[in-house]
């Protein structure tokens, strides 16, 4: 017969209500006594029943995580973390994935709303105005997109794109094309916006083709649109696309980075199992699963006594905090000097 929380107290000597509340409010149990309720708990394999303790806490112990598209590589990397951190603070993550829609998005967190004390929404789409609106319903914390006045974990792709160009400008490129991705996302505006500013201030000609999706597939349809352009470099909006652009262009007859040199983001593991392997600026992904784990459960501890949980309105839970995480450029083999003029390649 599993253990009770009756037998608990009776091996550690408190009474039933101590037991509780090492569980539910352990910072109000005397330290000595928490060591103790807690041993006598795993000596016995007692397991709190999490619906009961939410009945008594307001908190459910569950958080959501809702990323754009789980099948992208960038993503497992960031729900490993989370959950692994989550875990460590005696939470549960639920996963879910809008497939990069976005009425799917705002109809997944108010299913979740429900059942959850926060949410983690990754690369979300939606609007800023109505990522506000779903925060009013349960706590949020944005991880890679900006929002004034809410919790956000973002990674410095701008940076990341700033050192791509200027990386490319060093090899003698002035004739650049930056692969957008999807609409609405927060990442492809800060990567345009920085491109375009390190181009122009490396007297580079930069080409946007964009938005797109993406993928792998995404980036494989713009190969010829890449090889019309005249270009000799590529920055792409994600490792799948420019993995995808590589074997477009390989089926045009174009080598990387012979003819063109090619840019990723993200620097997921196929950017290192392939030919070339792939440069790209690698994104702290895990790092940024683990903050938003953190700064969510902190939201919810700092805000006034009686208005915790999923109880506590909007205003309760605007907050500046905002946490910017570095990009890293790594050099690898699909980028190389310009081709020579004349060549047979997309410079010729």
């Amino acid at each position: 017969m599993p253990a009770t929380i009756r037998d608990v107290a009776r091996a550690s000597g408190v009474h039933i209500s101590t037991v509780s509340r090492t569980f539910s409010a352990p910072h109000l149990v005397n330290p000595e006594t928490r060591v103790r309720v807690l041993a006598c708990a795993e000596d016995l394999g007692y397991r709190p029943n999490r619906a009961a303790r939410a009945l008594i806490t307001g908190r459910t112990h569950n958080i959501g995580l809702i990323v754009a598209d789980i099948a992208n590589p960038f993503f497992p990397p960031l729900i490993k973390a989370a959950e692994g951190q989550a875990r460590h603070r005696d939470y549960h993550v639920f996963v879910a994935d809008t497939n990069e829609d976005v009425a799917a998005e705002e109809d997944l967190v108010h299913a979740l709303a429900k059942q959850v004390d926060g949410v983690l929404l990754c690369s979300p789409r939606m609007s800023n105005s109505l990522i506000e609106q779903v925060s009013r319903e349960v706590p949020v914390v944005v991880i890679n997109r900006q929002v004034t006045g809410l919790p956000c974990v973002m990674m410095d792709v701008g940076q990341g794109a700033r050192s791509a160009i200027e990386h490319l400008l060093g090899l003698g490129h002035r004739r650049i094309a930056l692969l957008g991705g999807p609409r609405g996302s927060w990442t492809a505006r800060e990567m345009r916006r920085a491109a375009s500013a390190a181009a122009r201030a490396g007297g580079a000609e930069l080409t946007l083709l964009g938005p797109n999706q993406p993928t792998e597939t995404g980036g494989g349809a713009l190969a010829d649109q890449v090889r019309r352009s005249g270009v000799t470099a590529v920055l792409a909006y994600n490792d799948l696309m420019a993995l995808g652009l590589i074997e477009g262009l390989d089926a045009l007859g174009l080598r990387v980075p012979q003819d063109v040199s090619v840019v990723g983001v993200d620097d997921i593991a196929l950017s290192r199992l392939t030919r070339p392997k792939l440069t790209t600026v690698a994104t702290p992904t895990a790092a940024a699963g683990r903050t938003a784990v953190d700064m969510l459960l902190q939201l919810d501890s700092d805000a006034p006594r009686g208005v915790r949980g999923r109880g506590a309105s909007a205003g309760d839970r605007r907050t500046t905090a905002q946490v910017m995480l570095q990009t890293v450029l790594v050099v690898r083999d699909s980028t190389g000097p310009v081709p020579e003029p004349g060549r047979d390649g997309t410079g010729a």
